[in-house]
């Protein structure tokens, strides 16, 4: 009988490993409580900062210093995560002139960037379990 119970308990962490892996991501650097804190995933780089496009997005309520999002079942694979203190919870990262971030925001990897970052310095592999920091920039 314990040898039955092993081989599905075996057989079931094969089919769960199978769909997906978990990624954990550490946003660094949140300045206040107000609003959300909002991670959109990116597996595309045609679709990359086009949150209506994400693989996936999370948002959490916003605390003083770190906050940890994580997400579960994601497939091996390429990705970039974009970050963004959502202050007045509208859903979306608010920019002056259309281009200007007036919020906290963050990509994956910590690129330095100016204008609009492209996919490929913020992009890294997810072939496991997977855990990275992002640091807000206000």
């Amino acid at each position: 009988m314990r040898i039955f119970f092993s081989l599905i308990l075996v057989c079931f962490s094969l089919h769960a490993s199978a769909d997906g892996v978990s990624l954990t991501v550490k946003v660094e650097g949140v300045k206040s409580a107000k609003g959300n804190i909002r991670a959109a995933l990116y597996a595309d780089p045609r679709t990359f900062r086009k949150e209506a496009d994400a693989v996936a997005v999370m948002q959490t309520a916003a605390s003083p210093g770190e906050v940890i999002l994580s997400w579960r079942d994601v497939k091996p694979g390429k990705y970039a995560v974009v970050v963004y203190h959502d202050e007045d919870a509208n859903g979306e990262l608010n920019r002056r002139f259309g281009m200007f971030p007036t919020e906290g925001y963050g990509l994956s990897n910590n690129p330095k960037v100016s204008g609009p970052p492209p996919f490929e310095p913020s992009a890294f592999e997810v072939s496991g379990a997977t855990e990275i920091t992002v640091e807000l920039h206000y």
